[in-house]
């Protein structure tokens, strides 16, 4: 198997599948001729419980926005999650613009795998321009020191933080995880922000209950995705160090939410992200 680091950066290399194949792979929908809709196809992580992490899907929904409209970039992308991808076929990114204009773009992108629905996204585009800028949010704590490094299974780049998820003591549903990617270029930021912030928010709101953490799933809960939202506010580079500050914010009726916000480390807000996620305990 690759290593996660160059896995990833090649799951963010779609291509462009201007029609459907004749043979051998029916599954994949065809372009429109009249180029209204585009189609992408991504390549899978290869991980040992053979499932698509959402993080990957997200990851690649911005890719498909860029691709598809490279005039523009990203300001925001809702994703629901409709049924769980399988990583041993490709994942097809069916991008249908709704508007273009000078400002602003919005498209839909259905994702498909075997002939199904996985996810489906709208995104927003905006066209940079330069404007007043004012913020208002909690300036964020030193970056640890290198001895608070932690390791974080589905992340191939430094992290680091001063709160254990794996401790299952009540504790405030508040987690701050910095983190630095290798380096890389400004483009793929957004994606593997995205990637990041898919994976941490439920055991944020596990802090609030005693005698659970986020790698019970499976055994003491169920918890799986629905829903994912970013809003990216200003560029930024993620082989600078970043803050991912996120909130546990409510657990009722089987669900969670959480959100958080993406800071550097000078406290300039780039991005914030929020999700809802199924949290089923067992009896």
């Amino acid at each position: 198997m690759p290593d996660l680091w160059t896995d990833l950066l090649a799951c963010m290399d779609l291509r462009l599948r201007p029609t459907a194949p004749q043979t051998g792979d029916d599954d994949a929908p065809a372009a429109d001729p009249q180029a209204t809709l585009s189609v992408f196809e991504g390549p899978n992580q290869q991980l040992e419980y053979h499932r698509l992490f959402g993080g990957q899907l997200l990851a690649q929904f911005l890719r498909a926005a860029v691709f598809a409209c490279p005039d523009k970039a990203v300001k925001s992308v809702h994703v629901i999650f409709a049924r769980e991808g399988k990583s041993d076929a490709p994942v097809y990114y069916v991008v249908q613009p709704q508007h273009r204009g000078r400002s602003f773009a919005t498209l839909t992108i259905v994702a498909r795998q075997k002939g199904d629905v996985i996810a489906t996204a709208l995104v927003s585009m905006t066209a940079m321009e330069d404007g007043r800028q004012s913020q208002e949010i909690a300036a964020p704590s030193p970056l640890p020191g290198p001895e608070h490094r932690i390791e974080i299974g589905l992340i191939p780049w430094e992290t680091r933080s001063l709160t254990d998820l794996s401790d299952k003591s009540v504790g405030p549903a508040e987690y701050d995880l910095w983190m630095r990617t290798p380096e890389v270029g400004p483009e793929l930021a957004p994606g593997l922000v995205a990637y990041a912030t898919d994976l941490n928010v439920i055991g944020t709101v596990l802090r609030q209950l005693d005698g659970f953490e986020h790698s019970g799933n499976g055994t003491e809960f169920t918890s799986a995705t629905t829903s994912h939202t970013l809003w990216f506010h200003r560029p930024f580079r993620s082989d600078d160090w970043l803050l991912l500050r996120h909130h546990g914010t409510v657990l009722a009726h089987g669900r969670a939410y959480g959100r958080g916000d993406v800071l550097t480390t000078d406290g300039t807000l780039v991005a914030s992200f929020a999700q809802e996620a199924l949290l089923r305990f067992r009896p």
